[in-house]
């Protein structure tokens, strides 16, 4: 089972690479592509789904709908964002059960207050460290296997400093958490302290106009990440393609050959080719 495959590799030591998907074109293609597991997060789902930005207004029904498709159609691991539970405890119990039960193998729950926002937007607010410690232990409380992963994400570092974020972590680390991801470290060195100060397996977030953007996955894995993820690359690349292909068809008014993907591969890509072996078979 893909849970019990997440576990397994992390307990092995190997450094898990997750891009992030946001509907099933780019949840196909990262399959097809070979990404050992795949990321989940409400700013994608929120953006391409009821277009409007990552601040709490999504339900966790929109994301569990987007996260059901994705995990009917994929062989890897799901990591998904879990914000800080959609709610109040009832809720996120709610949250983990519904989400292991759809196949997703690790929830990442953070220590915002509700409602939360983009951890990189302005505004960020971060709750108590017990609130945080009583959303953990709703978690492990929940989970029917410990195969499915707590990841606990503290937002404290922008606002608190490196010191404080470790502290929390140690504490979400104690409470249960199987993995802890400090958001927004700012330099190589505080990555670095990170890995020395807490014994937990560590997540790491790119964004690709961040300011550790150019650290690339193999450095990140000799430091010392269990998890890489990738939120951000699917939807941002996807974005720049649509947006110049709809200007140079509005400048030219041709639908030349631009850089997109052939249509007969597109239509294998999506499965095509196996609809067609199938009415085939049948129509003997």
């Amino acid at each position: 089972m893909a849970n019990s495959t997440l576990k397994k590799a992390i307990a092995s030591g190997e450094t898990i690479i997750a891009p992030g998907v946001y509907d099933m074109i780019s949840a196909t293609i990262a399959e097809k592509v070979g990404f050992p597991a795949v990321f989940v997060g409400g700013f994608g789902v929120s953006a391409s789904y009821l277009g409007i930005p990552d601040v709490g207004i999504m339900t966790f029904t929109d994301m569990l709908d987007r996260v059901r498709m994705i995990s009917s159609a994929s062989t890897r691991p799901i990591i998904v964002d879990g914000d800080t539970g959609y709610g109040g405890l009832v809720n996120l119990r709610h949250a983990v059960r519904s989400y292991e039960q759809v196949g997703v193998s690790a929830i990442q729950i953070e220590d915002q207050v509700f409602p939360k926002r983009c951890g990189h937007a302005k505004g960020v607010e971060v709750c108590t460290t017990d609130e945080m410690l009583k959303r953990i232990g709703v978690v492990v409380e929940n989970r029917r296997s410990d195969s499915f992963l707590l990841i606990a994400r503290t937002d404290s570092r922008p606002e608190h400093g490196l010191e404080e974020s470790i502290k929390r972590a140690k504490s979400y680390s104690d409470a249960g958490a199987d993995l802890i991801f400090i958001e927004s470290p700012q330099t190589v060195e505080e990555i670095k302290i990170l890995k020395d100060s807490i014994d937990t397996p560590l997540v790491f977030k790119m964004v690709p106009d961040g300011d550790l953007s150019g650290l690339s996955s193999k450095v990140l894995s000799e430091i010392g990440f269990s998890i890489l993820i990738y939120p951000t690359l699917s939807f941002l690349a996807a974005a720049e393609a649509i947006q110049k292909a709809f200007n140079e068809f509005k400048a030219t008014g041709l639908v030349k050959k631009q850089e997109m993907q052939p249509f007969y591969e597109f239509s294998d890509m999506i499965g095509f080719e196996e609809i067609y072996s199938f009415e085939d078979r049948w129509k003997k």
